[in-house]
């Protein structure tokens, strides 16, 4: 029987885990962030990824998912208030920059990404974490399943958000929709309250936006006649929508919390010691 997870050097180093069943393809680089940065699903690739850039570590990495933990967005002079003092936190968090633990599942369904807290993320941010990430490709699917702990043994609850931020390949911007957003949005670029409609008539010209949507969200490239929809439930609901022209990619990412979220209140999540919560997702291929 083939190896359902592998280590190959080209055409990057990264790890390759293939579905024993469907074939469906990850791939995976655990050094930089947890990156998962390609998900083949019956034979299309759905992630986009530029490589190119990815191929200089001074860049940041366009493309794959991105892990946004613990914070979603900015914060005002990348500073947290807390009750011990000041957080540093740089544009979401510190998990996209740092390398994570990977194994297999012991279905071998999948794999199991880890992050847990380091000296140098104990500088910026003071509480003893864990952060699982189970990644499974099912039938004409993407699963994540992610637990959140906090392993101090006291002192105060451990702020904070968790967001993924996929890169989806599509066909052409101009003939890309997206179903099941809520009317109202958070214009990002500008920070005011916006009509989504005219957010999504501009994807060709660069949008970036929040939306707390009721239900599913669909992204339809009616160029190629595909759909793959976002099932995401509370409290990781919120949906956030990028474009970045000329790139032929839409960004459709769960938060938690919106940007400043654990300044404001507004979606703050908190674990006392000891205590875990799991968030979770699902991208469908259709």
């Amino acid at each position: 029987m083939a190896m359902t997870l592998r280590q190959l050097s080209t055409p990057y180093p990264h790890w390759e885990y293939v579905h024993p069943q469907s074939g469906d393809r990850l791939r995976v680089v655990p050094e930089r962030g947890g990156i998962v940065t390609e998900w083949l699903c019956n034979g299309r690739e759905i992630l986009y990824f530029d490589q190119l850039r990815y191929a200089d570590p001074a860049q940041s990495i366009r493309g794959g998912i991105p892990v946004l933990f613990p914070i979603c967005g900015n914060l005002p002079g990348d500073r947290l208030p807390l009750k011990s003092g000041e957080a540093t936190l740089k544009q979401h968090g510190f998990a996209r920059g740092l390398p994570w633990q990977l194994e297999l599942l012991d279905d071998q369904s999948g794999v199991r990404l880890r992050l847990t807290d380091t000296d140098e993320t104990l500088a910026h941010y003071p509480f003893r974490f864990r952060l699982e990430m189970a990644v499974r490709p099912v039938s004409g699917a993407l699963e994540i399943a992610t637990t959140i702990a906090n392993l101090n043994e006291g002192g105060e609850l451990m702020p904070f958000s968790f967001g993924l931020h996929p890169y989806f390949n599509v066909t052409d911007l101009s003939r890309t929709s997206i179903e099941g957003l809520a009317p109202q949005c958070l214009n990002h670029l500008v920070m005011a309250e916006a009509e989504t409609g005219d957010q999504l008539s501009r994807l060709p010209e660069g949008v970036d936006f929040l939306t707390r949507p009721a239900g599913p969200v669909t992204l339809v490239d009616e160029a190629a006649g595909t759909r793959l929809q976002l099932q995401h439930q509370a409290p990781m609901d919120l949906t956030v929508v990028w474009t970045e022209p000329p790139r032929p990619m839409v960004c459709l990412e769960p938060w938690t919390g919106p940007r400043q979220s654990l300044i404001t209140g507004d979606g703050k999540l908190e674990l006392a010691a000891g205590e875990s919560m799991q968030l979770s997702c699902r991208y469908a291929v259709s």
